[in-house]
């Protein structure tokens, strides 16, 4: 299989991000856990025009991830894996056990207490770590296995948008949503007429964010929105579309993730963290990511190539299915977010220990999927090295 460039770039960028990523999650632990640990935290959550620094990273900057996200799902549903229905229900089928299972077990342990507004963490995947972990394998990654977890994680993070905007949204102002709908028919209207400048869509969509941010949806999905009423034309490098993608990967991968994983990780751990460890909603957590992500992911996979409605490709095989739902288990930044919002009205304490749940079944998806994979997949030959 053939990789197109922009599809080459986007791994590229996604498995360095995924590296810096862990980089950062670890230097932020061990601060929050030092001498310095009081003004750390405190400095995170400094407030600037009545907001934390958090807060606007959260609600702001993480805005631009999901505009970037956006236009990445635009772009594979038109010009990529997505584009070709026989080749994206594999990955769409494999999403969607990935996200029902996980979201299944957490239900099973929490339903009826007060965590059960919890059932969305689990059912998320953190691409760029995916990725990450992924790359490490090198030349042993057959390009099949590449297309695969990252439309099944793009589609994956579609669906966390999906559980954001319909289950953790709770007081309404119409008036501003409308505002916000109005300015986004404006923007579709230049779309129509071709109008392919970038300033007045980014303008627009500044003020989408504000009216939203108002609104009680959360301001993130303006950035999914936008990014469907940006023009992308035939697909190509000129296009308002393709530009922006390519401007923005390096800043999402490099400053804005790191900045989120840092501003969230903060973690205090003291001697009894492993207490909340115990409790139904950790425990939903880590086996949703540990074993409901593979198993739902593979067995959805398999009902679909049993059904026929998809075909396994040439260069895989089930085993190689298993170990990208494994990897599929590491969710941290989506599960992170979707953790603040669940819990936001039931205090900290919760708050930290989903974060550590988050923190340790991601870890072990990590450490599994890749050890797993090293496992199953084979080196390539000398003779494949030395073409």
């Amino acid at each position: 299989m053939k990789l197109t460039q922009t599809f080459t770039e986007f791994f590229q960028s996604e498995k360095a991000g995924g590296l810096l990523l862990l980089f950062a999650t670890v230097m932020s632990l061990l601060l929050a856990n030092s001498s310095f640990q009081t003004e750390y935290i405190a400095f995170w959550e400094t407030e600037i025009g009545h907001h934390s620094i958090t807060h606007w990273i959260n609600d702001g900057l993480m805005t631009i991830f999901f505009l970037l996200i956006g236009l990445e799902l635009e772009r594979e549903m038109y010009d990529g894996e997505l584009a070709n229905i026989k080749n994206a229900i594999l990955p769409i089928f494999g999403a969607f056990g990935g996200m029902i299972v996980p979201a299944g077990i957490f239900l099973a342990l929490n339903y009826g207490t007060l965590t059960q507004n919890g059932a969305g963490i689990p059912m998320a995947t953190d691409i760029a770590f995916a990725i990450g972990i992924l790359s490490l394998l090198g030349n042993r990654i057959p390009a099949s296995l590449k297309v695969f977890l990252t439309a099944l994680a793009v589609i994956d993070d579609l669906g966390a948008i999906l559980v954001i905007a319909l289950f953790y949204t709770q007081t309404i102002a119409f008036v501003n949503l409308i505002i916000a709908f109005v300015i986004m028919g404006l923007l579709f209207i230049l779309n129509r007429r071709k109008v392919h400048h970038l300033a007045p869509y980014l303008i627009g969509g500044a003020f989408m964010w504000y009216f939203m941010l108002n609104s009680g949806v959360h301001a993130t999905i303006t950035g999914v929105l936008l990014a469907f009423v940006i023009p992308f034309g035939n697909g190509g490098k000129k296009t308002a579309s393709y530009r922006l993608q390519h401007f923005l990967h390096k800043p999402v991968a490099f400053i804005i993730l790191p900045l989120f994983a840092v501003a969230n990780t903060c973690i205090a751990i003291n001697s009894n963290w492993y207490e909340g460890l115990s409790h139904e909603n950790s425990i939903g957590i880590i086996l949703g990511l540990v074993i409901g992500k593979p198993l739902g992911i593979w067995f959805f996979s398999f009902i679909a190539v049993a059904l026929g409605i998809c075909t396994l490709p040439r260069d895989l095989r089930w085993r190689n299915i298993l170990g990208a739902g494994m990897l599929g288990g590491i969710g941290f930044t989506m599960s992170i977010f979707i953790t603040l919002l669940a819990f936001k009205n039931d205090g900290e304490e919760v708050i930290t220990y989903s974060k550590i749940a988050i923190l340790l079944a991601s870890f072990l998806s990590g450490i599994i999927g890749f050890l797993w994979l090293k496992s199953t997949l084979k080196a390539p030959s000398k003779s494949t090295k030395i073409k």
